[in-house]
């Protein structure tokens, strides 16, 4: 991190301490150097300035209809694509994170940017995962229903398997996968037996109703 006027940082001192860092005031910057003072001896000498290593840039974190605000460090030679994948710390919680969105300035959104450009990462968590099931029922009834089940962002739903969620036991017929995600997979919807995606990547799941309880449409 770079110096600043009246920011601690630590420094060797020539006076009092050549061996071990101690805490210097920065008095002024400038000509590539800062001048600090010792805060154990009082000692006032020069030291080059270093330069930032990473960027930081605001993040927003989007998870179950709610958005947290936090922020990432980014080498400033980095380019930032629509859909890498990060982890991001914000007051609420630590995500892993997919980039949804960059914002370069106002109103001005883009799918890739160098870190020094950006104003904004738009981003949704994707370590934990809301996915929409339909259900269609068994035996001829009418009607389907519709559930949310929550998953890890690694967990597979798979064409042709059947798979338990509580009380719920789904047969997957088909899968809807998201926009963003389309790439990885090459078609939209998915519904040959083995077909396999993973919850991130999920708009929704559509199956058939395999409980052994039954249930009404009403």
């Amino acid at each position: 991190m770079s110096e600043n006027a009246g920011e601690h940082v630590p420094f060797e001192c020539p006076s009092c301490s050549t061996d071990l860092e101690t805490v210097h005031d920065v008095l002024t910057t400038g000509g590539g150097h800062a001048t600090v003072q010792c805060t154990d001896c009082g000692h006032v000498h020069k030291e080059p300035l270093t330069e930032d290593q990473t960027v930081e840039r605001e993040v927003v974190v989007s998870q179950d209809g709610e958005s947290f605000t936090g922020s990432a460090e980014f080498d400033p030679g980095e380019t930032v694509y629509e859909g890498d994948e990060f982890i991001v710390e914000t007051e609420e919680t630590i995500a892993q994170v997919r980039v949804t969105s960059i914002e370069v300035g106002p109103e001005d959104r883009t799918t890739r940017a160098d870190a020094a450009d950006i104003e904004t990462v738009w981003t949704r968590a994707v370590d934990n995962v809301s996915v929409d099931v339909t259900i269609h029922p068994k035996d001829g009834d009418e009607g389907s229903r519709s559930l949310t089940v929550h998953v890890p962002g690694d967990f597979e739903f798979v064409v042709g398997q059947t798979q338990e969620f509580g009380d719920e036991t789904v047969a997957v017929t088909g899968i809807h996968v998201r926009e963003s995600a389309i790439e990885s997979y090459k078609f939209p919807k998915l519904g040959e037996d083995g077909d396999t995606v993973f919850a991130k990547d999920v708009k929704r799941v559509y199956g058939d109703d395999e409980s052994s309880t039954a249930w009404s449409a009403w």
